[in-house]
C-alpha cells in the first residue's frame, strides 16, 4: 500500500476499515471488477465522462443489474424525457474485441450492452471506442 501525507501518521499506524455487502439483492445481481476503456465513471456526476489524456482504462463501481420488463426503447424514451443522455456500452470478456461467431450470430467475446448515463451523446462514445471489459490483457 502506498500512503503519504506530511500531516498524517506513518503507514504502519494506519488502519483501514471496510463494510461488506452481506446480503444478495432481492432482485438482480451485483457485479464488480469491471473496467471501462476510453471512458471514466464519475461518481460526482453519476455518469460516464471523458478520461484524462493518456488514461486508457479505469475501474467501474459495483453495478446492480436488475431485471425489467421495459424494452430498451422505453428506457431510452424515459431518459430523453428527463433530459438525460445514455450510452449503450458493449461489455466484452477481453479488450481484444474479437471472437468466434457463435450460432446466435454474436461474437463469443461479447457479453451484453450496459446502459450508462452519459455527459455526451452516444455517437461520441462510439467514435472513442468506449467499452466495458471484464478483464484487462497483461
Amino acid at each position: 500500500m502506498t500512503y503519504m501525507s506530511p500531516s498524517a501518521p506513518p503507514a504502519s499506524h494506519v488502519h483501514l476499515s471496510l463494510s461488506l455487502l452481506v446480503q444478495a439483492p432481492k432482485d438482480g445481481v451485483y457485479v464488480h471488477g469491471l473496467y471501462s476503456e476510453a471512458g471514466v465513471w464519475s461518481a460526482s456526476r453519476r455518469s460516464l465522462v471523458q478520461p484524462a489524456p493518456g488514461e486508457m482504462y479505469s475501474g467501474v463501481p459495483v453495478i446492480h443489474f436488475m431485471p425489467s420488463l421495459q424494452t430498451l426503447d422505453e428506457v431510452k424514451a424515459e431518459w430523453e424525457k428527463e433530459g438525460k443522455k445514455m450510452y449503450s456500452a458493449p461489455l466484452y470478456k477481453t479488450s481484444v474485441r474479437a471472437g468466434v461467431l457463435s450460432t446466435t450470430g454474436q461474437s463469443t467475446n461479447f457479453i451484453l450492452c450496459v446502459e450508462l448515463p452519459s455527459q455526451e451523446e452516444s455517437d461520441f462514445w462510439v467514435l472513442q471506442g468506449t467499452a466495458l471489459l471484464s478483464q484487462l490483457n497483461d
